[in-house]
């Protein structure tokens, strides 16, 4: 016979622990027992709950928690010992887990948050009791991150996961407050661009090599297990690829990490009024919708597409770019040397004005700036979507480098007055 289900707010209101943790973290949990059920997690399944005697008693004689509250939690004795600093990380990487599950959490931010409590905040705070956290303990994690160079938005994103484990900690009631943190004023730096006589020149240059068959400058090489790519004999030579792949990615604001998995099935050539590619891409970012590219990015694929079915990699499964590489990081490390090799012998700096390393993301920002300095009447929020990014990013990252100097036709352009009709034509 099929056991009853939990009641509703066994499912609404709990902290979870997966079963590896509940070794480590129940003694810590005593005094939660009474007030709310604890949720044990093996994967993303739940295996049981811990409730304590007095909750069960209550559950056991019809406890309705809509009528009856439940009472708070006791008061700490001197033997309930709240946990350290890290033992709550712990708990906390916990629930991001289970919101990863949910599809509300990346895994790649997952990984983010385990590696800075790994690298610099669990040093510092990692075994410390939380409730004997203070000011100098925050002072030491500010000064070992500003000895590391780290910049503002560094810095106030590891806060961000400090007071991440207090919210806990609090919510958990081994802390009472939660710890005045610095509050960091962030620098947002414009994104590096290419200018468009910059732009022009990369095209030049690359088409100069291809056409030249010149030999990149051989890297170093090895026979032992590699732990960084390096670049082959045979991709020594510009191929057409990267001249393809700047044409490109200027018109469709797609980002490097697109390129590395755009196949043909992601790529529909629509041409009504105006001819443009539908990019149905794989979600990034929390972003799913579809990418209308500009014209010049039809005769690229066309043309890529052409080259592709004479050899029999056309297919909806096959990649678009390099389509020969199998590994996708080793591909995307190749296009970004060919960048630099490119840079290096049109004369451009490796870094931009701002001291921002130049890579294959630039010519991402550089779609989304062109867009703003040439495009018509475009409204920021119709870019932004397409960009797969939000208005608030165009403002911060690419508007914020404009001029009024760039744009000087359209500040001193005019409306068109409408002459006003005759006598006779109002009647």
């Amino acid at each position: 016979m099929a056991s009853p289900p939990a009641p509703d707010f066994l499912t609404q209101n709990f902290c979870a622990i997966s079963i590896e943790r509940v070794q480590a973290l129940l003694p810590n949990l005593e005094s939660l027992f009474a007030v709310e059920p604890i949720a044990v997690f093996n994967g993303d399944k739940t295996c049981f709950f811990i409730i304590g005697p007095e909750l069960f008693h209550r559950l056991a004689n019809g406890f309705d928690p809509s009528i009856h509250a439940l009472p708070a939690a006791p008061r700490k004795t001197a033997q309930e010992v709240p946990p350290n600093f890290a033992q709550i990380s712990d708990l906390l990487m916990e629930e991001e887990m289970q919101r990863v599950a949910l599809g509300v959490f990346s895994q790649a931010s997952l990984h983010i948050i385990r590696n800075r409590l790994d690298k610099h905040i669990l040093p510092v705070l990692g075994m410390i009791r939380v409730d004997q956290v203070d000011g100098s303990h925050i002072h030491l994690l500010m000064r070992r991150l500003l000895d590391e160079h780290s910049s503002s938005t560094t810095v106030s994103q590891y806060l961000v996961i400090v007071r991440k484990v207090f919210r806990l900690a609090k919510r958990m009631k081994w802390i009472h407050e939660i710890p005045d943190l610095p509050r960091i004023q962030i620098d947002h730096k414009p994104r590096s661009t290419f200018s468009l006589d910059e732009y022009k020149k990369l095209l030049r240059t690359s088409k100069r090599l291809i056409r030249l068959k010149s030999k990149a400058p051989a890297l170093k090489a090895s026979t032992s297990p590699r732990h960084r790519f390096w670049v082959s004999d045979r991709y020594r030579v510009l191929q057409d690829d990267f001249y393809w792949l700047l044409i490109f990615m200027v018109n469709s604001f797609v980002r490097p990490s697109d390129i590395k998995w755009l196949k043909h099935k992601h790529v529909n050539v629509m041409r009504t009024q105006h001819a443009y590619l539908r990019l149905t891409l794989p979600v990034t970012k929390k972003h799913d919708k579809p990418i209308v590219s500009l014209q010049p990015a039809v005769r690229v694929y066309e043309a890529l597409r052409l080259r592709a079915t004479k050899v029999g990699k056309a297919g909806p499964e096959d990649y678009v770019f390099l389509k020969d590489e199998p590994d996708r990081d080793h591909a995307l490390a190749i296009l970004n040397f060919w960048l630099k090799w490119v840079l290096r012998e049109s004369g451009l700096e490796l870094c931009d004005n701002h001291g921002q390393p130049r890579s294959l993301y630039c010519l991402r920002h550089t779609a989304i700036t062109f867009r703003l300095l040439y495009g018509q009447g475009i409204d920021m929020l119709t870019l932004a979507r397409n960009a797969r990014t939000s208005v608030d990013m165009i403002e911060k990252f690419y508007a914020s480098t404009l001029t009024g100097e760039m744009n000087v036709g359209m500040l001193q352009s005019r409306r068109t007055q409408k002459k006003t009709p005759s006598r006779e034509a109002r009647g």
